[in-house]
């Protein structure tokens, strides 16, 4: 993955060199605001680090328009922050460092230079390394960033399942990003209930969870029914609502039961077969 450029050439160590300022500096900004001395949120100085890299794109014209191998123009960057390789093994890396790297990917992959399959590949790997790492130094928007664009690279490469992964991810860290902590209720219901739509079979769990409790409501509201006939009754109900009159006076706790159970089956059901159907064809 790093091979490549083990020794990078003069226009690429230059560019190095000034991406390690540009990081410096941003990262001085970002010890700001974790210190609570900024008066800015993260979404705020996101727009910066976008402006930045703007900035070095602007003057960033590479010698040549072609890439020479499928390794990463910017990997010693990349190297230094990834948590997979031995030499790295229990390091904790500096925000310095992991800034540096996100800065350094925002221009491979914003730049001029075309990027081939693999090298869209690798640069996912490092997108989504980098998202793992923004998310343990406390940068949740940051986190969100890479992995939206792991995301994108893995739509290039025609890879769902990278997709769902670095999806699954974007949405947590979006949540976390979320100020209030109020605000962040709905996503994590989601989350919890259907992994944000990337885990469907998540809900059949709480479509037996809500069976269960429709099945001890409507026995306990039901007087003379057994609890086997209740079990059979919630179970039908749920997906095809029953004809209370079959089962003689019931009471109104025990009617309403079945009705809110035929509601909530429609819902539920209804939400499990359009994720699903989303999951399976990519829709």
């Amino acid at each position: 993955m790093y091979d490549g450029h083990d020794r990078p050439g003069e226009f690429v160590a230059s560019k190095t060199t000034l991406i390690r300022r540009h990081a410096d500096a941003y990262a001085d900004e970002i010890d700001e605001f974790q210190r609570g001395h900024s008066s800015r949120d993260e979404y705020q100085l996101l727009d910066d680090l976008n402006h930045r890299v703007e900035q070095f794109l602007a003057d960033y014209v590479p010698p040549s328009t072609r890439r020479v191998g499928d390794s990463l123009v910017f990997a010693p960057l990349y190297r230094d922050a990834d948590p997979d390789l031995p030499a790295n093994a229990g390091r904790q890396f500096s925000s310095e460092t992991v800034l540096t790297a996100l800065f350094a990917a925002e221009v491979e992959f914003r730049g001029p230079l075309s990027l081939s399959r693999t090298q869209s590949t690798l640069l996912a790997e490092v997108y989504e390394e980098l998202g793992e790492l923004l998310s343990a130094h406390g940068l949740p928007a940051h986190a969100a960033l890479a992995y939206r664009q792991a995301y994108r690279l893995h739509t290039i490469t025609e890879n769902p399942r990278g997709q769902d992964r670095c999806g699954l991810h974007m949405a947590r860290a979006r949540t976390r990003a979320r100020t209030p902590r109020w605000r962040r209720l709905p996503g994590v219901a989601s989350d919890l209930l259907c992994g944000y739509g990337y885990r469907p079979f998540l809900l059949l769990a709480w479509i037996a969870a809500e069976i269960a409790v429709f099945v001890v409501v409507f026995y306990v509201a039901s007087s003379g029914i057994g609890f086997e006939t209740a079990l059979r009754v919630c179970l039908v109900n749920f997906l095809d609502p029953a004809d209370t009159d079959e089962f003689g006076p019931l009471g109104a706790l025990a009617r309403y039961t079945l009705i809110v159970e035929s509601y909530a089956g429609i819902v539920s059901t209804s939400v499990f077969f359009a994720l699903l159907v989303r999951q399976l064809f990519r829709l």
